[in-house]
């Protein structure tokens, strides 16, 4: 280190080689970046028997020869300052997710990262993210601008960058020559833990979104159910006049309606909804769960791409004739109410129940009483997408009316809360949305006269609150607990729907509580909740079917 006096101002200037600025940046984010993936991997080698000493210590070096190997690549003049910046601070964005919230940034982390809007990506803004970003992002970024990186001529240089890469390789080689089989054990049956190494996996994942996304042929767009229409077998029926509530990040296990202890369902308990009580989403964060289900492919043969580039329910339900209508408080519909008339909740509007950053889901009562009296006796569906329980800041999901289980808990670093007072919090954003259906049954009852109403609601994921060691969601599936996967779906029928559309709700109920369906049978059950018939409308995957009547 050289320190330089001028007038009265002192500055610090780093000197070292090449070669050493790598070795300590791969140690740094082996220590520091990594200490995710270490904790993980520990918890699997911890309820191993017999496990090799070795073995344990061998791990965190294997990962500096692979960082070491890996970096050395881009240790170039010129270039090694802007990509080495650029890595440590998104770097220490990753860190914290993965050390706070076992987060782990793979593909749909990526994704659904990029579809995060401003308001919603605030929420995670706490004083230990910034400490964390302070101390792990800006401090070694500030070292690493200061530094002063010595090239040797272009041969010398080359030669000894070879030379420490190939020390990496020889020491992976002497790894893996007595710990081969453990390795190769533990990573094959726990292929998850890669995903938490810090910086390769989710360098990785932006590419392929980057590549996917940018520089990939759009499909061409295909047009499903052209032969949709509103049934004509059902004789004296009343226009359908029906709400889909998509619900947010809610689990189905805080439902009273499911089991739960507490009574997180006051609102609705007087309307007789029906609540299936196995329902399994198609994906664990919002972008992909809210397309699939709303697409007719289904979570095993889903395709984002191919989703993007045809049509879903909503298209051929409007191509049948019906109106169509989407209402958001989220963070966008993910590409599902590109064709249909969609009205987006401003932040800014001027109104209690808004604070500039988020609206309160009643919000959009209004503007649902107004489109439903404009129906003008037309079969009508509107969706109503919530903000529903959307973490970390749970608080802010309900006005202090509400606040029914407390004390709770008013911070964004949801890991830091009582848990007792966490689960008050999100608690009560599962009573407020229980109230927010209660007020959209309210309405479609003031129109039952002229129209036979319904509701159905369901949650697009569900939600970890430290059960694991877990908080929030976006876990990938096959590692998902049931908090994240396991979601509500509650259902309402007027008498005059069940009285013209011949349902035995008797049968509905034996369904709801003994049926395993999932976001698979959203698609054709609003489709049979509609009575829109079409080639794309599949009766095993409506939840309805076996209870009608007359079919």
């Amino acid at each position: 280190m050289r320190i330089y006096y001028t007038g009265h101002t002192v500055s610090f200037r780093f000197t070292v080689k090449s070669q050493h600025f790598t070795l300590l940046l791969a140690s740094y984010f082996t220590l520091i970046f990594n200490l995710p993936f270490f904790r993980e991997t520990w918890k699997v080698i911890s309820s191993i028997e017999n496990i090799k000493t070795g073995f344990i210590v061998s791990i965190p070096f294997f990962v500096l020869f692979g960082l070491t190997i890996i970096f050395s690549l881009f240790t170039i003049k010129y270039i090694t300052k802007p990509i080495f910046v650029l890595l440590t601070i998104t770097s220490s964005f990753v860190f914290y997710g993965g050390l706070v919230y076992g987060t782990m940034f793979d593909y749909g982390m990526i994704q659904n990262s990029t579809q995060t809007n401003w308001s919603e990506a605030s929420s995670y803004l706490n004083l230990n993210l910034i400490v964390s970003f302070f101390l792990t992002g800006l401090l070694p970024v500030y070292l690493i601008i200061k530094t002063k990186i010595k090239y040797q001529p272009l041969l010398k240089e080359v030669l000894t960058k070879t030379a420490l890469i190939g020390i990496s390789l020889l020491g992976l080689a002497i790894i893996a020559s007595f710990y081969y089989q453990d390795y190769a054990a533990i990573g094959r049956n726990n292929k998850f833990l890669q995903k938490y190494i810090v910086p390769t996996q989710y360098v990785w994942s932006s590419y392929k979104y980057t590549q996917e996304t940018y520089f990939t042929t759009p499909l061409v767009y295909q047009k499903l159910g052209l032969d949709a229409k509103q049934s004509a077998t059902i004789p004296n029926a009343k226009p359908n006049l029906t709400v889909m509530v998509l619900g947010e990040t809610a689990r189905t296990m805080n439902y009273r309606y499911n089991g739960y202890s507490r009574d997180t369902n006051p609102f609705t308990a007087k309307n007789g909804l029906i609540s299936f009580q196995h329902v399994s989403s198609c994906g664990t964060y919002t972008a992909l769960s809210v397309p699939c289900m709303f697409s007719f492919m289904g979570k095993e043969h889903y395709e984002e791409n191919r989703a993007y580039n045809q049509d879903n329910v909503l298209d051929v339900i409007q191509r049948a004739g019906v109106n169509v209508r989407w209402f958001d408080n989220d963070s966008g519909c993910k590409g599902v109410c590109a064709r249909v008339p969609t009205l987006e909740i401003d932040i800014k509007t001027q109104s209690p129940l808004c604070d500039g950053k988020y609206c309160f889901d009643e919000i959009m009562l209004p503007q649902l009483e107004q489109a439903l009296n404009q129906a003008n006796g037309k079969t009508s569906l509107i969706v109503l997408h919530l903000i529903g329980s959307h973490g970390p800041t749970y608080s802010r999901r309900y006005p202090d009316n509400h606040r029914l289980f407390t004390p709770d808990c008013e911070r964004s670093d949801i890991q830091n809360c009582n848990h007792d007072e966490l689960v008050n919090t999100y608690d009560n954003t599962i009573a407020y949305t229980d109230y927010i259906i209660s007020r959209v049954i309210d309405i479609l009852k003031t129109h039952d006269r002229d129209y036979d109403t319904s509701m159905l609601y369901m949650s697009d994921h569900g939600e970890s609150l430290g059960e694991k060691g877990l908080y929030l969601h976006g876990t990938p599936y096959a590692l998902a607990p049931a908090e994240q996967t396991h979601v509500p779906a509650l259902l309402w029928l007027s008498d005059s729907y069940i009285k013209d559309n011949q349902i035995n709700t008797d049968c509905l109920h034996q369904e709801a509580v003994s049926k395993d369906i999932s976001h698979d049978y959203l698609s054709h059950s609003l489709m049979g909740l509609m009575n829109i018939t079409a080639s794309t409308y599949h009766p095993e995957l409506d939840f309805m079917a076996n209870c009608r009547q007359h079919s």
